[in-house]
Order: C-alpha cells, then structure tokens, then sequence
C-alpha cells in the first residue's frame, strides 16, 4: 500500500477518535457540569474535515490541518489549568490526537505540494521563455 494511503487512513482515523474523545469528555468522563456540558458541540465542526478526509479532498485537508490547531491549544491549556486529573488527562489525549491528524494530513499532502510547485515552477519558465 501506497505511504499517502496510510496517512491518509491515519488522518482519517485519529479525526474519528478525536470526535468520539471529545463527546465522551464533555458528557461522560469529566464535563463541566454534572450530567454533561455545551462542550460536547465542540466535536461537531469536526465533522466537515472528518467527510473531507475519507474522500481524500486536497482542499479540505489542508484548511482542517489548519483549524485542527485551535483543539491544540484547547488541549493544551485545559491540560494546564483544569483541576480535575481526569479533564487534564483527556486534554492531553486531545493534544495527542490532534499531532496524530496535524502529522497525517501534513504527510498526506507532501507529494501533492511538491507537484504544485513543480508545475508553478515549468509554467514560470515556460513564461519567462515566451518573452
């Protein structure tokens, strides 16, 4: 199997649990009120990046490769500040899965980047030689 196909299929599944982590922290194993938090709708956004990345979608991944840091840096402040051991520890599995996608993604879309710069690249000397 080709090396896109699997950070592909890492992106894919890291976004999968992040969502599914996300929903079990605010409802289930630490919300910020009892019996579940508003938070939980924080996972919902990742939905749109979730249908890019299963179909493969050059766009899609790279603005979510984007997005995806501000769950980062929830992560990494909630890991921080929250007083819960139980909130810090999913904080910092959110900070964990968010690097997983981050890394995935960025991998997946190398080759395609390095294509676009190279036709970028021929289409300026083509250009430049017109001149």
């Amino acid at each position: 199997m080709e090396a896109s196909n699997w950070f592909q299929r890492g992106a894919v599944a890291s976004l999968a649990v992040l969502i599914v982590w996300l929903l079990a922290w605010e409802l289930v194993v630490a919300p910020l009120h009892p019996g579940g938090s508003v938070l939980a709708l924080k996972a919902v956004p990742l939905l749109l990046p979730l249908l890019g990345a299963i179909r493969r979608d050059i766009y899609t991944m790279q603005w979510s490769s984007m997005v995806i840091l501000l769950y980062f840096t929830e992560g990494v402040v909630r890991a921080w500040s929250d007083k819960s051991v139980a909130s810090a520890v999913m904080a910092g599995g959110e900070v964990l899965l968010v690097g997983v996608y981050f890394a995935c993604t960025i991998l997946f879309l190398r080759p395609y980047k390095r294509a676009a710069r190279k036709m970028a690249k021929e289409l300026l000397e083509r250009v430049n030689n017109v001149k």
